[in-house]
């Protein structure tokens, strides 16, 4: 099944794109080839290639996989781990809602 490319913000993109060519360029370090990292992290070679490219369609598990494949996956437990604005937040205890407001129904004649 394909997946088409979600409506992501241009800092998202970007920083998809670093993970990316980060992945890549550790795999190249520790000399492995595409085809040795996809075989191992049961993923398919075009999988990783998505993954090294950053694209926005392949999913957290993959990648996640291949982290743990490089030995990096202590690496993605250490994403928001400095979280400066909710620490802020929490300090000045300012309730945070766990869920977004439900959204209300529109009128059927808009």
């Amino acid at each position: 099944m394909r997946r088409e490319n979600i409506n992501i913000s241009s800092k998202a993109e970007a920083a998809i794109l670093l993970l990316g060519e980060n992945i890549r360029l550790a795999r190249l370090r520790r000399k492995l080839s595409a085809n040795q990292v996809s075989e191992r992290a049961g993923i398919s070679r075009s999988s990783l290639w998505k993954i090294e490219k950053g694209s926005s369609t392949v999913s957290i598990g993959n990648i996640a996989q291949v982290l743990f494949i490089l030995g990096l996956e202590k690496e993605l437990g250490e994403v928001a781990q400095n979280d400066n604005l909710g620490r802020k937040l929490q300090d000045l205890e300012i309730s945070v809602k766990k869920r977004a407001p439900k959204r209300l129904k529109r009128d059927e004649n808009e």
